[in-house]
């Protein structure tokens, strides 16, 4: 059983909106924990990533629980911890620290946060061919994910060639050749049956289309790892054109119960965690104003 008072917290750039703080802290007061989440927003002062190993450093120190990570961070954090969960080692990105005994182990609950998603929002979905953008940490995991549920074949599309190809060779290598790598979206996008979305584009801060939207078509699902604002514009084309959609508060609720239970060794109510955030989306009267995760507004890297 863990103490009767945790502290957690999440770093990461423009996170000052992130709905995981009141999350966790609900979800803890109904097991009767005390839990205090604290926002850590790189925003707020400059050389983000240089400020890392201090706050991992700090953390420990005063006790923490564990830290969520989001972007710029997941991949960063990587050579600074102790020890990576097998999850978090093959993907190659943390969105979750749990600190023990003086020692900082990495997990990462973006792909099974998805993948609880995507089951439970779009069920019989098609994953014949997949198309994912963005081969950043999110993205890293949500294609691990993607290839465990069993689609064949996975289009990794991302401007930097480089990183979409050593995801691909990545997931090559653990499932066999089902991945590939473009950065023509167009070329990506051809038959797929379905797409996610895993880039920061479509944030109220970056806000637009990831993709023309002249790409998508009624007959593929569409899947967006943004949700502050919960509708983003992708969201809204699909929509219009009738395609099955997911948007990110589903991902970002399955990251948070997987959080959760590893912040505490306390299984989760999900559909409990779930009914919590939607009810925190609908208070919001304001999603414009920037972004999740175990992360905050974005469930990407």
């Amino acid at each position: 059983m863990p103490a009767d008072k945790l502290l957690a917290g999440l770093i990461g750039s423009g996170i000052q909106r992130s709905l995981t703080p009141a999350m966790q802290e609900e979800e803890a007061r109904h097991h009767q924990l005390r839990l205090h989440y604290q926002l850590i927003d790189l925003d707020r002062t400059p050389g983000a990533l240089a400020q890392l190993p201090g706050l991992l450093g700090a953390a420990r120190t005063m006790g923490f629980a564990g830290l969520n990570i989001t972007y710029p961070c997941k991949q960063a954090v990587v050579p600074l911890l102790d020890e990576l969960s097998p999850e978090a080692r093959a993907i190659g990105a943390v969105n979750t620290v749990v600190m023990r005994g003086g020692r900082m182990v990495g997990h990462n609950t973006d792909g099974s946060g998805w993948a609880w998603g995507f089951r439970r929002v779009l069920p019989r979905a098609d994953l014949s061919r997949v198309a994912l953008i963005g081969a950043g940490g999110a993205g890293s995991a949500i294609a691990d994910a993607v290839l465990r549920l069993g689609a064949p074949c996975l289009c990794v599309v991302d401007v930097d060639c480089a990183r979409a190809q050593a995801l691909a060779d990545a997931l090559n290598a653990r499932f066999g050749g089902r991945a590939s790598a473009h950065v023509d979206a167009a070329q990506a996008l051809a038959g797929a049956t379905g797409v996610v979305h895993a880039t920061p584009t479509g944030m109220a801060k970056l806000p637009g289309l990831p993709i023309p939207a002249t790409l998508l078509r009624p007959s593929m699902w569409v899947s967006d790892a943004v949700y502050v604002p919960i509708e983003t514009e992708l969201l809204k084309a699909a929509r219009t054109l009738g395609c099955p959609v997911m948007d990110g508060g589903s991902m970002a609720v399955g990251q948070a119960v997987g959080a959760f239970e590893l912040f505490t060794g306390i299984k989760a109510d999900a559909a409990r965690m779930e009914r919590h955030f939607r009810r925190l989306l609908a208070t919001r009267r304001d999603n414009t104003t920037a972004p999740g995760e175990p992360d905050g507004h974005r469930s990407q890297d």
